[in-house]
């Protein structure tokens, strides 16, 4: 466990409450293993019936520890993925764990979210969003590819193109065209986020619960995200050693663009 996630669980409601707000909620391995975990076992505890995620502080999560991925380039340690491999904990624990979660999940969301911050919602059954929250999936400009099933899941959603421009072009998403889009079901002021979420959550909560599990379970493909998950898993791995990834790592820690001119062009297996 790790005192950067909160749990707490009371009508109803298992909130998981991300809370390293100096780091900007960047997520940890530990942290991505301590919300896969309450997701994996929310279904054993009989006073659960809805999850809600949010996040401590004006942001809601800049995404994965970019440092743990600049490590994974240099072959330091197992890496940390977001898509992870299967063998993977840190963030593979989480996005599987959304991929096959049974309970419902409810998502507030504040400030920016990033890569996995922006892909998690598309696991969430309802999302609420500051309407001045902006979203941003800047897996190509890290030289790395999508995760968490998005690769199908956001153009499903959006479109092929929208997908693409936020993808491949990295072009950032407001709170309310977020809503406009399908992302989120609703835009709000920044500060009645949480509360309105919540809300949803415990209303979710007083539900029959075997028909809302079910309802769940017949609106997702559990094993065809899953199966996604692997296949992109895959690539990211593979991405994380590259040398454009290593120029994309640098050229953020340096404050500079990137210049991926030099760097070698890898045709997928």
């Amino acid at each position: 466990m790790t005192e950067h996630v909160l749990i707490e669980t009371s009508g109803g409601v298992l909130t998981l409450t991300l809370n390293r707000p100096e780091k900007k909620n960047a997520l940890t391995r530990e942290m991505y293993a301590a919300l896969g975990d309450a997701i994996d076992h929310a279904p054993d505890d009989p006073d659960v019936r809805c999850i809600l995620i949010q996040a401590n502080g004006d942001m809601f999560t800049a995404g994965n520890d970019l440092a743990d991925f600049a490590a994974a380039n240099r072959g330091e340690g197992a890496g940390s993925s977001e898509a992870g491999a299967g063998e993977r904990r840190g963030g593979s624990a989480l996005i599987t764990a959304l991929a096959r979660a049974k309970t419902p999940i409810v998502a507030a969301v504040q400030g920016r979210a990033v890569g996995v911050g922006v892909t998690m919602l598309l696991h969430c059954d309802l999302v609420f969003i500051a309407e001045d929250a902006l979203l941003t999936t800047p897996f190509v400009n890290l030289a790395l590819v999508p995760e968490a099933a998005s690769s199908i899941l956001l153009p499903a959603r959006i479109g092929h193109a929208r997908a693409f421009s936020m993808f491949v072009l990295g072009e950032a998403v407001s709170g309310k065209t977020a809503a406009e889009w399908g992302i989120a079901n609703l835009a709000l002021p920044a500060g009645e986020v949480q509360v309105r979420a919540r809300a949803a959550a415990e209303a979710i909560a007083a539900k029959p619960a075997s028909a809302v599990v079910i309802t769940k379970q017949l609106m997702r493909d559990a094993e065809r995200y899953l199966a996604r998950i692997q296949e992109e898993g895959g690539h990211f791995t593979a991405q994380l050693k590259t040398p454009e990834a290593k120029e994309a790592f640098a050229a953020f820690a340096e404050k500079r663009a990137p210049d991926f001119s030099k760097a070698a062009r890898k045709e997928p297996a």
